[in-house]
């Protein structure tokens, strides 16, 4: 009777060891499945393990960060994601959207630089997916910026997460993200926008932007399409430069394929407005989140720093900012830009050279 209990707990040692190897198992099929989808996003650099020491010192609320990084730009984004890590105790895992021949470049500038801890994951966009989507103008085909549109498919960016923060690759944080990662969504809203009303917004006028904090600024309320939609044409805008996702009401409301059901219908009818104030990706976003979103802290998207050249907030209210973001034509890593030196103590010089500052100053420009 001995010898048969041995036998028993064998045999049932045996099946546990292999139940657990084809869960193992499974699990991987299934990480390999996730990791191509038919929106063209595909994962080319995986996170690297948390070294102990930083485990040791950052909490375990795991951030997800989405950012976008074109080559023209990639100086912009390693100092966006240089002053998110060092002022966050989070673990903040960055999944940086690119196009194919800026890879290895950007591997590059994370792998041998002070942000080789980093956390990341690199996805390549294929800009296919914008095909019929997007109104191209033969003679200025160049200006069509296909990674300006991956904040529309965060769900497929980032699969796993029940929440994601999005930022632009012109901004600076000063404070800690998970402030921002926990802003409170209402429920039913996907994703939470800084208002172009708020106070923080209408402390400084900005000269010639017309209609830019209102609705009409970016739609066109001659046709009928946008007339149906009873959207009032002096409803405050928002910025989609900076956003908290709720990505499980968004795959639930479906919000991509809203979005491209809009980008097509310009296509067809040109519902946009034809003096549109700003990018071209946010009149979408504004009908799909027509009083469907929650709001953001103010200071954490302080805007229009690259709107002139010129000074627009006193340098307390930028020192206090959490958020600084240069939208607009002037941006610090060029030849003139307000407040620059701030942005300059997160940047991190270009290993390879290949992305140079225009600016005076080589010996700010250190990683902090």
């Amino acid at each position: 009777s001995v010898n048969i209990s041995i036998l028993i707990v064998a045999v049932v040692i045996f099946l546990l060891v292999l139940h657990h190897n084809f869960l193992g198992l499974s699990d991987f099929l299934k990480r390999e499945l996730s990791d191509s989808n038919p929106l063209g996003l595909q994962p080319i650099d995986f996170i690297p393990a948390v070294p102990q020491r930083l485990a040791d010192e950052r909490t375990d609320k795991e951030i997800s960060v989405v950012i976008a990084a074109s080559d023209e730009r990639l100086g912009g984004a390693i100092a966006a994601m240089n002053s998110i890590y060092r002022h966050t105790r989070s673990n903040v895992v960055f999944h940086i959207v690119t196009l194919n021949d800026t890879v290895d470049h950007l591997r590059l500038w994370l792998s041998n630089t002070a942000l080789k801890n980093l956390r990341y994951r690199i996805l390549d966009f294929d800009p296919r997916v914008l095909e019929g989507k997007v109104q191209v103008d033969p003679q200025k085909a160049d200006t069509l910026k296909p990674l300006t549109f991956a904040r529309f498919y965060l769900p497929s960016l980032v699969p796993h997460a029940e929440k994601a923060i999005y930022v632009d690759d012109d901004i600076i944080v000063q404070d800690d993200i998970l402030e921002l990662y926990n802003t409170p969504l209402k429920p039913g809203h996907a994703a939470a926008f800084s208002d172009d009303c708020d106070s923080t917004t209408n402390k400084v006028a900005v000269r010639g932007a017309g209609n830019q904090y209102n609705y009409i600024g970016f739609l066109d309320y001659k046709k009928e399409t946008i007339r149906k939609l009873a959207m009032k044409a002096n409803t405050c805008s928002f910025n989609p430069g900076v956003f908290v996702a709720n990505l499980t009401e968004w795959k639930l409301q479906n919000i991509t394929k809203q979005l491209e059901k809009w980008m097509a219908l310009n296509v067809a009818e040109e519902i946009y407005s034809r003096t549109l104030a700003g990018s071209i990706t946010t009149p979408p976003l504004l009908i799909v989140f027509y009083k469907q979103h929650s709001s953001i802290d103010p200071m954490w998207n302080v805007r229009h720093l690259g709107s002139s050249a010129g000074k627009r907030y006193s340098p307390q209210f930028v020192k206090a900012a959490k958020l600084l973001h240069w939208n607009g034509h002037f941006k610090p890593w060029g030849r003139t830009a307000s407040y620059a030196e701030v942005w300059e103590k997160w940047y991190v010089p270009d290993p390879t050279g290949k992305f140079s500052l225009i600016r005076r100053h080589p010996e700010a420009y250190e990683a902090k």
